[in-house]
């Protein structure tokens, strides 16, 4: 049954890192594009009214997955607890090589509140 447990555990990990990876592509590409606009189009000598609105809607698109990096930032966290949760605390699951920061005071509270409402 353990073997079960890693071995979901080990998927969805995987899944997990993908999803980060892709969201910080996007955000690096779209941040990227966003950038270069506004230095080509002074380059091409063009007016700072042209191409604004796309200016503006790529700096959208950077919000957006801002948003959803922190979505999945708070999976990866919640998932964390479901791997306590499932009895894997002491399995390590291998990410991007990135360390984890230190929980805050807060993220730990969070955490030992939830230990607390499962153990009742």
């Amino acid at each position: 049954m353990l073997k079960q447990r890693r071995m979901v555990a080990e998927q969805i990990a995987g899944a997990l890192f993908e999803a980060e990876a892709a969201i910080d592509a996007a955000l690096a590409k779209t941040a990227a594009l966003t950038g270069v606009m506004p230095a080509l189009r002074q380059q091409a000598g063009a007016s700072a009214l042209i191409g604004q609105d796309a200016v503006e809607r790529a700096s959208q698109a950077i919000m957006a997955l801002a948003e959803a990096r922190r979505a999945i930032v708070e999976t990866h966290k919640e998932l964390s607890v479901a791997q306590d949760q499932m009895g894997l605390g002491a399995v390590t699951l291998q990410g991007d090589g990135g360390q984890k920061p230190p929980p805050s005071g807060l993220e730990t509270e969070q955490v030992r509140m939830r230990r607390l409402r499962i153990a009742s």
